[in-house]
């Protein structure tokens, strides 16, 4: 060792005191990921351009600090450059009610599902065409039966109503005062009640882009599809099927389309005609092969929660045979 290598001098006592050692050197700065250095600089070429100024205090803030941060990725890059170009989402004037239903008319419908006892179903369907024509050819309710069916193939030993009010909602309410005071229509609820397990039902509106439900002659049978779909979709399922139905056309299947207004809410109904079971097959088959019916089918399945299918046969008063 040198003289006064690795010593500093000579204390008061004559002790050599040891150097103090140099102070540390600061640990070389992070290189910033390449595709950040692009984002940021897409992202301030974008404020310069006409960004918000919310944008440039953001661009300008500590936020950047996290761009030497470990687990760094492309995936993140990308999703917090999105994250700065948030699409405004305009407020909604209109309910989809508004915006999705018939204008032209003011019908309201309702749909009943009543899940008889096995033992009962003929009793009930004998009960069910004796009173119910009475109301529907009776001027002074204003009330029309569209469809009455037994359940084939689905929920078992079911019956399914539909009923058409025409005048909406005040229709529907003159009817049910009317109905409270008809003695005949009391007694037929009071027997209907013992056949019964269960029953729900839903008022509906119709889309406007669907067939109106007309009566039709026979022998069919009909499928109701319904579907249960994420709340907030129904806008964007209706902007698809207004598009796509024109593809289930050509053999008059389409009967009706509907969703729900009150009971269990965003479920749509689509009922379909078919001579049978093999030309419901060679039906749907064929709408496959036409060019456009793939991308309605790949844009609304995400939009669906559940779905399920019933093949349900007319009953002898039904308007649909």
């Amino acid at each position: 060792m040198g003289r006064g290598e690795g010593i500093q001098g000579l204390g008061r006592c004559g002790l050599l005191l040891p150097r103090p050692a140099p102070p540390p050197r600061p640990a070389p700065r992070r290189p910033r990921p390449a595709g950040l250095r692009l984002s940021l600089r897409s992202a301030k070429m974008a404020t310069r351009a006409g960004g918000s100024p919310a944008l440039r205090r953001l661009l300008r803030g500590p936020c950047l600090a996290l761009s030497g941060a470990r687990g760094y990725s492309r995936d993140n890059e990308g999703s917090w450059f999105r994250s700065l170009f948030v699409h405004k989402v305009d407020p909604r004037t209109d309910a989809h009610s508004t915006l999705l239903s018939k204008k032209e008319t003011s019908n309201l419908y309702k749909i009943q599902f009543h899940n008889v006892k096995p033992e009962c179903l003929d009793a009930y369907n004998s009960l069910t065409e004796e009173v119910l024509p009475n109301l529907h050819s009776d001027t002074d309710y204003p009330c029309d039966l569209v469809g009455n069916w037994n359940t084939w193939y689905g929920e078992q030993d079911q019956a399914v109503h539909l009923w058409r009010f025409s005048g909406g909602y005040p229709a529907l309410m003159d009817c049910m005062n009317k109905l409270k005071q008809n003695k005949e229509y009391l007694e037929f609820r009071k027997e209907r009640s013992k056949m019964l397990l269960s029953r729900r039902n839903q008022l509906l509106l119709e889309f406007s882009f669907w067939n109106e439900p007309l009566p039709r002659v026979g022998p069919n049978i009909y499928e109701l599809r319904t579907y249960k779909l994420k709340p907030g979709t129904m806008i964007e399922w209706g902007n698809n099927w207004a598009r796509a139905i024109k593809y289930r056309q050509k053999n008059q299947e389409a009967v009706g389309g509907f969703f729900s207004q009150i009971g269990e809410l965003y479920v749509v109904h689509h009922l379909w005609a078919y001579k049978d079971l093999q030309s419901r097959e060679e039906t749907r088959n064929a709408a496959w092969r036409k060019r456009g019916w793939d991308e309605n089918v790949y844009y609304t399945v995400p939009l669906v929660r559940n779905m399920e299918s019933r093949i349900m046969i007319p009953l002898k008063i039904s308007p649909l045979q």
